[in-house]
């Protein structure tokens, strides 16, 4: 008899369960599709995922893998002066050394540059003598780089300072053709290396002995191109240095200058026009810069003498060139005091302790 509403005599058999309790997945047989996620969803085979918790106030460890994190609380930037001031004085940094009141006053500039100013040394040399403790302001010893002076303040030199600068020497040289004035380049020597005993010339009166010393940072102040010849200097001594070649020096410098116009090398001065000849005094520019007045003149018919209170790089043969000139040689016979006299080509001699430019 068959049975009515109700009746599990119909019904299929269950599926056996497992050892928790659970239904085990029907048999499949080859070609049966998988269950579908509502069908699993329907048998309770899976619980839907638990919704991601937004409470930001979960602590660190308890938070799981899809929580959203706490938000960090924002610290101020810039700490009121009251706050930076209530913090705890045994964790702050050490406080800075009080600088003196002078030194960041109105018309203060920096001891080494006044120094420089004033004559005293070179800025490196001010530099070096100021970490090595040897400059006194008002009778106080400065000893840290950067520090600012008023311009009135009284400045004193360690005796060591002097001696150091005392023992410095400037070296006369008569450059021949050939030889580069500064660093080796290209091949070509510096006309540091004529400074040897076996090149002094022996009318040197400066009765200086020679020392490997004296070669220790010596460096020309006012160059000589490498086809140029005459007076070249090589000093140790900052005060030379910016006497020569400084912004505002104003030593002049003398030059013999042969040259030729045009088919003309012989008794030039008849066939250059004057009017050039004024402009090489005055009139001429280079790179865009007028160029600072010159005494230009006529010391035979092939030969100009120029005195220039300038240096520009081959000013002279740039200026030639602006006006027809071709220069056929090139001898500085003079800066400021100083003559190259009788100093022989490739030979070299001290400036003298009576000597200056």
């Amino acid at each position: 008899m068959k049975s009515g509403y109700g009746d599990r005599s119909d019904r299929p058999a269950r599926a056996p369960r497992d050892e928790r309790g659970e239904r085990a997945p029907a048999k499949r047989g080859f070609g049966d599709r998988p269950p579908r996620a509502a069908d699993r969803a329907e048998r309770g085979e899976r619980s839907e995922r638990p919704a991601r918790s937004f409470d930001k106030t979960l602590p660190a460890a308890g938070r799981r893998f899809g929580d959203v994190r706490p938000a960090r609380a924002e610290k101020p930037r810039n700490p009121a002066p009251a706050a930076r001031a209530e913090r705890n004085t045994d964790t702050d940094a050490a406080p800075r050394t009080p600088r003196r009141d002078y030194e960041d006053a109105p018309g203060t500039l920096r001891l080494s540059k006044l120094m420089s100013e004033l004559g005293l040394c070179s800025r490196r040399e001010a530099d070096e003598w100021i970490e090595k403790g040897w400059v006194l302001v008002d009778g106080e010893r400065i000893d840290t780089l950067g520090t600012k002076v008023r311009p009135d303040q009284r400045i004193e030199i360690d005796p060591a300072a002097e001696a150091a600068q005392a023992s410095q020497v400037t070296v006369l040289i008569h450059k021949p053709v050939g030889l580069v004035s500064g660093q080796a380049e290209d091949g070509y020597q510096p006309a540091i290396t004529l400074v040897t005993p076996e090149n002094r010339w022996e009318g040197d009166a400066s009765e200086i002995r020679f020392s490997v010393s004296h070669l220790r940072q010596l460096a020309p102040a006012g160059r000589l191109d490498i086809d140029s010849t005459g007076l070249l200097v090589l000093t140790q001594d900052g005060r030379v240095a910016k006497q020569l070649i400084g912004g505002h020096s104003d030593v002049d410098k003398e030059y013999l200058v042969r040259v030729a116009f045009g088919e003309h090398s012989v008794d030039v001065e008849n066939h250059f026009p004057p009017e050039s000849l004024a402009l090489l005094c005055h009139g001429l520019s280079l790179d865009d810069v007028p160029l600072k007045p010159a005494q230009v003149n006529w010391q035979n018919g092939e030969q100009l003498r120029f005195v220039l209170r300038e240096g520009k790089k081959r000013q002279i043969r740039r200026m030639c060139e602006l006006v027809g000139l071709e220069v056929i040689g090139l001898k500085r016979v003079r800066m400021g005091h100083v003559v190259l006299g009788a100093l022989p080509p490739g030979q070299w001699r001290y400036l003298s302790a009576d000597e200056s430019f």
